[in-house]
Formats: C-alpha cells, structure tokens, sequence
C-alpha cells in the first residue's frame, strides 16, 4: 500500500519522464529498440521503458533486476499514455506555446542549477547538443507532459477529505503505518560577516568600473564572462534563465523585480558579494535576469564581528528577551527572520546535517554558541535555538494529525485514480507487447 501523498504509479513515472527528458543519454538507450506497447496512436518504446525503469530502480533503491519491474513499469506507462489521449479527446484541456516554453526553460534552468553540471556550457556538453535544440528536440514531449499534468489535476485536484475518512483511515491501516522519527523544531539568528571597509571599497571600485564601461556601450555578457566570480553563470555571460518570485535568495529577488526591461541596476550587495544585475525579459510572472558577481570574502576581523555581534543576542536571549523578537529584528536571513528564525519542525533527516550537528546533545530550550556554517553558497554565523525535540514514536491521531490527514487524502485520490484507470482501459485501444 502506498499511501505517504498521491504517487499513483502512472503519476510517478510521469515525474521520471521530466526527468529522463532532460538526462544524458544512457545505458538504457543502448538496447536494441523495439515496440513494447500501442495506446491509441502512441508508441512505447523497449529504450523507453528500459530508461525509465533504471530511473524508478534508483529513485527507489531497489535492484534494477527485480524480476516483474520491466512490466510494473510499462503498466505505468501505458496508463500514462492513456491519460495522454484522454486529455488529448478532451476539449476543455488546453495547453498553450507559452507554457511549453516556460516549462522548458525552467526545466533546462534546474538542469544547468544541478550540482554536477553548474553552467550552459556543462549542460551541452552533456547532452552533445546546444540548448536551442533541447527545446525544439524536447518540446513535443513537453506539451504531451504538461497536458496528461492538467488533466490530472482537473480530475483530481479538488479531492478533499473529512474529518471522519481520516480517522477511518488511521483505524484501518493503523498497523502497517510507518513509525515517525525524530522531529526538530530548530531556529536560528544568522550573520553574514561583512568584509572590512578596505576590502569593500576596493571590490565597489572594480565594480563601478565595470558597470561604468557597460553604461558607455560595452557589453553585458562579455563583462559578465571576463570579471564576474560566479562560476554557475560567467561562462554564459551571466545569464541566470528565468525564474519566479520566491525562486531567487531573497535579497538577491528585491534587486531583480525592481527592474524594468533593458535596465541595469548599480551596484548592489548581498550575502554572496557585490553585484551588477540586467533584466533581460519579462514573462508572465517569470523573469530573466543576468548578473556579474564580485565576492567579497570575510576576514578574520569580520568573523570575530559576527561572533560577537551573535553572542550578545544570545545574552539577551537567555536574559528573557524573546529569540523570535530577535530573530525579527537583527537576522540576516530573509526568509526565516520574518518567522522569528523558524528553520522549521521538520525530521531530522530533512534538515542541513550540520544544522543538526549542532543539535546534538542540545535540550529543547537551549541556545547554542554561535557557530559557523555552510548554508548553499554562503558561509555564515549562526545561534540556533532548539525549541522542541519529539522522539520517534508510533504514529497516533493526536500528534501527527496533518501528517495523517495527508497520507489519508493521497490514498483517497490514488483509489479514485486507479478507478478511473481502469474505466480507461475498458474506452480506449492499448496493446502490451513486452
């Protein structure tokens, strides 16, 4: 039984494929091809299936020679076809040029973002062909992604479940539920050690220059690739894609969406360094931004700063004043600060394991020293307050409502979905081959 969140296995697969759309090519693809399965006008390939049941293997840690895979997988596949040429007959699903566009670029842009690739240049490289082919080689498939997508959520999407089915539901499957683990409600104050005045007027003055030669004519991308210090972006002359709101760090995003077309800002600064930022396009509620970064490395004198600066809000802290009222106030993190530092209650597991490091052996109530930490791309100085510590306990109604309520409504929608699966496979022509 699967009942974590609504993953029918056809919904799943469906999320493999993004993947796999956008993935070097693979052992899978080395198969002699075949057909392995006919639903309506669209075919299955053995490559295809064989890609995506590698895909499943590794998402789920399981062998990719578990006897009976090959063929769970194609019954996915074929149900997802299905939905496919459901949604293709239904004439109140539509998806426009637009959105294929928008969501290849935001799949190419996540792609380039990935640890192992990091910029444009990567990323062709990987797949052995510019990106303006990747959309054209991939947009197709894209439209056909996005409308099997709207109609599930059509059909689905206002689904919702009372009070009582959840209750049913913990009573029936109150056995077989897996156990929660531990739980942290962490918070924190950060500081961001600020270079020295030398230091950040050295780096401003290389930067004026900069931006004073692009203001005279010169070239925004070429700039980009000759000064700018982030390694993600330079090689493409600073093109950062496009994004939305809520997607860029939060102080980075005010300087982006500030901007009209064509504009340039001056310079700015951030948690990451010093920045010249140009708004390329605007589409929808999406942007495309690029930018030059100049860092701008702490010193010890900056880091014995922060320190200080952080142990002296612990003192009123532990004094009696409120850590959220602190965090409010005095925390350069932008996301958390205005939530009076809430990281968030979450797992163990699903927080930065040295976040938890820092953890370890804390009582809830305590604050820690402050302590230095990698977050993402930014070193910084941290107290972190450790509110509640829930053991791992046997999952009742009392404590871990939402996360049943949750797990409830998935399996409510996977019953209806498998329900509708099966009215499909009575309509429509498919044929299995493997």
């Amino acid at each position: 039984m699967r009942t974590e969140r609504f993953t029918s296995p056809a919904r799943t697969l469906a999320a493999a494929a993004l993947f796999v759309l956008l993935t070097p090519a693979s052992r899978a693809q080395e198969v002699l091809d075949r057909i392995v399965a006919v639903v309506g006008k669209e075919a299955i390939f053995l490559s295809d299936l064989k890609a995506q049941a590698e895909f499943y293997a590794v998402s789920n840690r399981i062998d990719p020679q578990t006897p009976g895979l090959d063929e769970q997988v194609l019954g996915a596949m074929i149900n997802e076809k299905l939905v496919l040429a459901e949604a293709i007959r239904d004439t109140n699903i539509n998806v426009t040029e637009e959105q294929v566009t928008t969501r290849l670029d935001e799949l190419i842009a996540q792609r380039i973002a990935h640890p192992q690739v990091g910029s444009q240049q990567k990323l062709e490289e990987l797949y052995g062909m510019p990106v303006s082919r990747m959309k054209r080689e991939f947009r197709d498939d894209m439209r056909k992604q996005l409308l099997t997508q709207m109609l599930q959520e059509t059909r689905f999407g206002n689904i919702t479940i009372s009070r009582r089915e959840v209750e049913e539901f913990f009573t029936t499957y109150r056995d077989s539920l897996p156990e929660v683990p531990e739980e942290l409600e962490i918070y924190h104050i950060f500081r961001f050690p600020r270079a020295g005045t030398a230091t950040r007027d050295a780096i401003t003055a290389k930067a004026r220059l900069v931006l004073d030669s692009i203001r005279a004519g010169g070239d925004f991308a070429d700039f980009a690739r000759r000064y700018s210090e982030d390694a993600a972006t330079a090689a493409d002359g600073g093109d950062l894609g496009f994004w939305k709101r809520g997607e860029f760090v939060p102080d980075f995003e005010e300087i982006v969406f500030s901007l009209k077309e064509g504009e340039i800002s001056d310079i700015v600064e951030t948690r990451r360094g010093f920045h010249i930022v140009r708004l390329d396009e605007r589409r929808g509620d999406k942007v495309r931004a690029r930018h030059i970064l100049f860092k701008a490395g702490a010193d010890t004198a900056s880091s014995s700063e922060a320190v200080s600066y952080l142990e002296a809000l612990r003192d009123s802290a532990l004094a009696g004043t409120p850590f959220a009222e602190l965090a409010k106030k005095y925390s350069d993190d932008k996301e958390s600060g205005p939530l009076g530092g809430l990281v968030g209650r979450l797992t163990a597991d699903q927080f930065d394991p040295d976040l938890v490091k820092v953890t370890s052996g804390m009582k809830p109530g305590e604050i820690s020293e402050p302590v230095e930490l990698v977050t993402g791309a930014v070193r910084g100085f941290h107290i972190v307050y450790l509110k509640d510590r829930i053991p791992a306990h046997a999952m009742n109604l009392e404590q871990d409502w939402k996360r049943l309520e949750t797990m409830a409504l998935g399996y409510k929608r996977n019953v209806e979905y498998e329900k509708w699966i099966a009215e499909l496979r009575s309509e429509l022509y498919w044929d299995e081959r493997l």
